[in-house]
């Protein structure tokens, strides 16, 4: 057999085996494939955003700390607007290969959902990124920036806002490939994104000393290498997909149900924002330490937050095939099992924080003043995660 013969047929068996996960595997056995890998990778992302603060850390300097700490709601935005057309699109591209067993024609159109979603997410990251530029100065004062975290934040927030169809067009993507079942591929593409963002941060920040500009270029570009990833595996084995653009569409066929799904995305994103922007003036007032605190306890967080995320994002392609079949009972049993596993991992994950919240903490700043806001700042979150965890899998029926 050739090597061109059988490097079609693997491609052929992936995503047949995808699909099969996706329409006919035991429920538990599908939940492993798709959300253990979906988890791996985010739970490894948690763990770079706290070696990333690390790296900060080490410079000494609480200012940059807190200017990771302003930045994070715009680039929480930033991934609103890339859910938009990738949730939304993913969503769609799942319901349509579950209708497509009973409605074959109904594949035709996943290369129309496709196109549209990644050129999207793209144009609409170089017309936020473009704006934000413009508008720095004023928005470096929005998100609570005070004097002497002005610089800092000006230039972590500049490098992030030109790469923002980058990062948008990454997060699309993700959604895009998830969307056919394959979240090994996902994984792989997040874990080798992550490793490339700790070298980066290496050389730009301990070597080159560019502090959090340097952060946000290493994000930026490792990002960059994601899009070419994604883009490669779907171009040679995303069933029925083409990014092409002469498939790029604005029929309401394909508007109307990737807005209705994505822009619910975009508005839990913005209330996401507007919660950070009031937390972050209003811990203005306590100094520089509050908002290092913040910034530590918020990635301390993150890694059980992730791992319920990796459920309750991994479930997603399981309920819109099932959705799109009509195969109800499917539907209800993922949704069942997954339930079960968040209030497991929500309640194990946030008892043992809490029993070891300041050795834990300890960490990350030995500063008194950090470590006694930041215990607090940390209890709260655990207890938000624990409602967290089941409002994104409604998020994810929905």
């Amino acid at each position: 057999m050739s090597s061109a013969n059988l490097e079609i047929r693997t491609e052929t068996s992936a995503v047949g085996t995808n699909r099969w996960y996706l329409s006919a595997a035991p429920i538990v056995r599908t939940l492993v494939h798709l959300c253990v890998p979906m988890a791996a990778a985010m739970i490894v992302g948690a763990i770079y955003n706290l070696i990333n603060a690390g790296f900060i850390g080490s410079l000494h300097d609480t200012a940059l700390l807190a200017a990771i700490t302003f930045g994070a709601p715009l680039l929480g935005l930033v991934m609103g607007i890339g859910g938009v057309f990738g949730v939304g699109g993913g969503a769609l591209i799942s319901r349509l290969l579950g209708a497509a067993e009973h409605e074959p024609a109904k594949a035709g159109e996943i290369k129309h959902v496709a196109s549209f979603a990644f050129w999207g997410s793209v144009l609409a990251g170089a017309v936020f990124g473009g704006i934000g530029l413009l508008l720095l100065h004023p928005l470096v004062s929005v998100l609570g920036a005070d004097a002497a975290a002005v610089p800092a934040t000006s230039a972590y927030v500049a490098v992030m806002l030109a790469f923002v169809p980058v990062l948008a067009a990454a997060f699309c993507l993700e959604q895009l490939v998830r969307a056919q079942g394959a979240a090994r591929q996902v994984m792989v593409g997040l874990i080798a994104s992550t490793v490339a963002n700790v070298v980066f941060d290496v050389l730009f920040i301990l070597v080159l000393h560019w502090g959090v500009a340097g952060a946000a270029l290493s994000m930026g570009l490792a990002n960059l290498g994601v899009v070419g990833y994604f883009v490669i595996w779907l171009q040679r084995q995303g069933e029925h997909v083409s990014l092409a653009p002469r498939w790029f569409t604005l029929s309401p066929t394909v508007l109307r149900p990737v807005f209705g799904v994505g822009i619910g995305e975009l508005l839990q994103s913005g209330f996401l924002i507007v919660t950070s922007l009031v937390l972050n003036n209003l811990a203005v007032a306590y100094g520089d330490s509050a908002l290092a605190a913040m910034g530590v306890a918020v990635r301390i967080a993150q890694v059980p937050e992730f791992l319920v995320m990796g459920v309750t994002l991994g479930v997603l392609p399981l309920l819109a095939y099932s959705y799109g079949k009509g195969d109800r009972r499917r539907l209800m049993s993922a949704l069942r099992v997954s339930a079960i596993t968040v209030g497991g991992i929500v309640l194990i994950s946030a008892t043992m924080l809490f029993v070891f919240r300041e050795q834990v903490f300890s960490m990350f700043s030995a500063d008194r003043s950090v470590l006694a806001i930041g215990i607090t700042i940390l209890t709260a979150q655990l207890v938000a995660m624990i409602v967290n965890g089941f409002a994104g899998l409604m998020t994810s029926l929905f």
